[in-house]
């Protein structure tokens, strides 16, 4: 009974893990792209450049050598970020800054309509 009730566990720890990986890498790509755009503009900007440079030494393959390395370095990284923030036990659920990501509305501004004082109970 008790190791059934052990390895029960285990697969729900395993599926909890699997779950934060996953949400923390879409999480991280999704900010990654977001927040990171003139980061990805400045990455885009200085590839094409190197493209153009390394087409004289090698030109059948410099733009897929370039592009290639540019985007496995942001997977990369998305990856080694999630697998970091899962490994540590930080869940997203725990993080103040994602309620955007739980669908919870931010309860610390509260609106207030002109007719409001008149006809709503507001304290």
């Amino acid at each position: 009974m008790a190791l059934a009730h052990s390895s029960s566990l285990g697969k729900t720890y395993s599926l909890f893990m699997i779950k934060s990986f996953l949400i923390w890498t879409f999480t991280l790509a999704v900010c990654l792209l977001v927040v990171g755009f003139p980061l990805v503009v400045l990455m885009a900007t200085v590839a094409s450049l190197l493209s153009v440079v390394l087409q004289s030494l090698m030109p059948v393959s410099a733009v897929l050598l370039v592009a290639g390395t540019v985007i496995g370095f942001n997977v990369l990284a998305v990856i080694a970020g999630a697998s970091v923030l899962t490994f540590k036990g930080i869940h997203p659920h725990e993080v103040r800054w994602l309620s955007w990501l739980h669908g919870e509305a931010d309860t610390v501004h509260t609106s207030v309509y002109a007719a409001c004082p008149l006809t709503c109970d507001v304290k």
